[in-house]
């Protein structure tokens, strides 16, 4: 089957979203140097919202409007960050995952106008975040720092933490990698100081089911040992049925020769229960490891955890 002549990506307008759909045209132009690109940009809820995402869906709220115009037929392939895609539901219907791209750094940053590094901050310094996650954790290690809420995008909030709103702030490694701000990175953590979400690092692009000659152009552009760590991490949310204010962290490793690990976490907003589980899958299936993960938490208590947090 021929490659489309014409591929129509719908995106999120922010530059983190508009950075990350340049890379899948320079991916596609090096294999499919025939097929042009165009840009649908949209706007959604979880980008309009700045206040507590669970009011608006959860991680859904970045992800409703784009799925729209991908079904409508108004774009042909959606391109998104695998940590914003929620994981206790379904793909909608008629839609389906084309291919992930070699996965960016998993790690987390912290930026602080000083130069301090984590360890170096001093009591009552206030970081700026949103990420349940990332609060949880450093309740849990750092006791004697604050999070303050703050959203936006990665390039707003740097505006805010200039403007004293926070005196540091945690962002994604990769993130500040795709809108070119690594120079402001003071110090980036071991995945043991500050465990990532689930899907860290992953571009994924969806497609319609029946769209095959553009599943079919995209595909060459997915990573395999990628695919597999998704698929792990994906599975373990699944099972677990985590939402929005669960503070769930864990990272699949897919290694040379062909071993698979999954190493999560489960905590309690306050930091005070930490529940570990890591394995290894040799050449399991990803989608076991992931269940198996996901059971030896549930064992722990993490479904009561889960659901004794609102949302």
């Amino acid at each position: 089957m021929s490659a489309p002549e014409l591929i129509r990506i719908v995106s999120r307008s922010s530059p983190m979203a508009l950075a990350q759909v340049e890379r899948v045209r320079t991916e596609l132009a090096a294999l499919h140097p025939g097929v042009a690109t165009e840009v649908v940009p949209v706007t959604t809820t979880g980008d309009r919202w700045m206040g507590d995402l669970s009011q608006v869906e959860g991680k859904g709220a970045f992800t409703k409007e784009v799925d729209a115009t991908l079904l409508s037929g108004e774009a042909d392939v959606a391109v998104h960050c695998v940590k914003d895609i929620p994981a206790d539901r379904p793909l909608p219907a008629g839609t389906t995952f084309a291919a992930f791209l070699k996965r960016d750094d998993v790690r987390d940053a912290l930026i602080h106008p000083g130069g301090l590094t984590l360890d170096e901050l001093p009591p009552g310094t206030r970081i700026g975040t949103s990420s349940v996650r990332r609060r949880a954790q450093l309740a849990a290690t750092h006791p004697h720092l604050e999070t303050v809420p703050m959203r936006g995008n990665a390039n707003r909030r740097m505006e805010k933490l200039h403007a004293g709103d926070a005196d540091a702030l945690l962002l994604a490694v990769s993130g500040l990698h795709r809108i070119g701000r690594p120079d402001v990175i003071t110090e980036i953590l071991s995945v043991d100081t500050m465990c990532p979400p689930i899907g860290a690092g992953v571009l994924a692009l969806q497609c319609r089911e029946d769209d095959t000659a553009t599943i079919d152009a995209l595909s060459g552009l997915g990573d395999p040992g990628t695919h597999r760590e998704t698929q792990a991490e994906r599975m373990f949310l699944h099972v677990l049925q985590g939402h929005c204010n669960s503070p769930i962290a864990g990272y699949a490793r897919a290694e040379r020769g062909g071993d698979l690990s999954l190493r999560a976490c489960v905590f309690t907003p306050d930091g005070k229960t930490v529940l570990n589980a890591h394995e290894w899958a040799g050449r399991l299936d990803p989608a076991t490891l992931g269940t198996s993960v996901a059971v030896a938490l549930l064992r722990q208590g993490a479904r009561e955890l889960i659901d004794g947090i609102p949302h």
